[in-house]
């Protein structure tokens, strides 16, 4: 009786070992923050971002002025007149927003230039932190940055430091 209770104990310690799996998180912002080009693409992003707003804001400015002067004038305007200067204020509001959509929109120059700049370095990031995965024999690598939420993360099972030098960066520069 007591050699199947040890057996059974034994195969259920063994079974449970076997299907143990190891997790580990990482904090992508605290990693990314150590990373130079990131930030030098994020400065990048910004400064072409301000000077394009300022276009925008530009561009709509003159509209306003524009339909200021239309709403000033419009008693002491023909009828053609009228449909003239309304047409020249739908046209450059429809410019105005066009060039908007242009820079700033889903398939925007700032969302291709923001993909081709950040892109590089979330590869790098992510092969880095594949290869600690690899070299700690982790079976997941949660962000706790991203949408899963994580209640609690005990932190000798976080793994951004590893990941940073990983990348040949050194850890601790930033504090988290």
């Amino acid at each position: 009786m007591k050699r199947i209770i040890l057996t059974t104990v034994l195969t259920f310690v063994a079974f449970a070992g076997a299907f143990a799996q190891r997790f580990a998180f990482v904090d992508s912002e605290y990693i990314l923050r150590h990373v130079p080009e990131y930030s030098a693409a994020q400065t990048q992003l910004k400064t072409l971002s301000d000077q394009w707003q300022k276009e925008v804001d530009g561009r709509f400015q003159e509209i306003d002025r524009l339909y200021k002067a239309y709403q000033a004038d419009q008693v002491l305007m023909t009828a053609d007149m009228k449909k003239r200067r309304e047409a020249e204020i739908v046209d450059k509001e429809k410019a105005a927003k066009d060039f908007q959509r242009s820079k700033f929109g889903p398939d925007g120059e700032l969302a291709a230039r923001s993909t081709q700049l950040v892109k590089p370095v979330q590869d790098r990031v992510a092969k880095a932190i594949q290869a600690v995965a690899e070299a700690e024999n982790l079976d997941m690598v949660f962000d706790k940055n991203s949408e899963v939420i994580m209640l609690y993360a005990n932190p000798r099972y976080d793994k951004s430091a590893d990941v940073i030098t990983r990348l040949g960066l050194k850890p601790g520069v930033f504090a988290k």
